[in-house]
């Protein structure tokens, strides 16, 4: 019998920073729910507080008010410990930068994750997994190359495997495409579409490039500190 219990829900979630008392709250009464294997964007203008979303799912902050449940776990019920271990396991993120350690190859940057002992896949070793992730994005020439050696579609090819080594249940971008140039872009969104099916992770992004999210399987638009339908 297929679980009910949604991967990812938000309910009633509001957020605010201390500010002049008049300053409106970054996000106010967002309510979602996700479910397993399911890709989503959330688009919106700079600044609408797209980022501050996905750190609250991402469990990199907490909010004001109102609740943000992953597997039917409250996130603000963990502890600091509990916390770091959900966003190393369960977790995998993307950045608009890549975030390579540059003294490391890519095949060391990869495996930095794994230290903290996550989830593997069954039968495979962290760096089995790490090189068949390589292979499959097209850099398997590239494991012992570092960063600095590589082009910005590369790097952040490499930064979507080190998000998926673990094996996570959801993989959290943030504006994915937004310092590669067009075709690099088109490549990544491709990318991302496919391992959404193939490694059967949640995929939720936030950007606002209209194109990209189109690819997802659902768009909602953060507008005015609410979710909404598109325009």
């Amino acid at each position: 019998m297929p679980d009910a219990t949604p991967l990812l829900e938000l309910v009633d979630v509001t957020k605010h920073y201390d500010g002049p008392a008049a300053a409106p709250p970054v996000l106010r009464g967002v309510s979602l729910r996700v479910e397993r294997g399911e890709s989503l964007a959330v688009v919106g203008p700079s600044g609408c507080g797209k980022s501050t979303l996905l750190n609250l799912i991402g469990a990199l902050d907490r909010p004001t008010s109102g609740r943000v449940l992953l597997n039917g776990t409250d996130l603000a019920s963990l502890d600091d410990r509990r916390l770091a271990l959900v966003r190393n396991r369960e977790i995998g993120f993307i950045f608009q930068l890549h975030h390579l350690l540059p003294q490391c190859t890519v095949l060391e940057n990869i495996l930095v994750p794994t230290l903290v002992a996550g989830a593997m896949s069954p039968g495979e070793t962290p760096e089995q997994r790490a090189k068949r992730l390589l292979e499959r994005v097209g850099l398997a020439d590239r494991a012992d190359y570092f960063p600095g050696q590589l082009s910005g579609g590369e790097r952040q090819r490499a930064a979507v495997v080190r998000s998926l080594i673990n094996a996570p249940n959801l993989l959290l971008a943030d504006e994915p495409t937004g310092s590669l140039d067009r075709a690099s872009a088109e490549t990544l969104a491709a990318l991302l579409v496919e391992l959404n099916r193939e490694e059967k992770v949640t995929l939720l992004l936030v950007t606002h490039a209209l194109d990209l999210a189109g690819k997802m399987g659902r768009v909602m638009e953060l507008r005015d500190g609410t979710l909404q339908a598109p325009r």
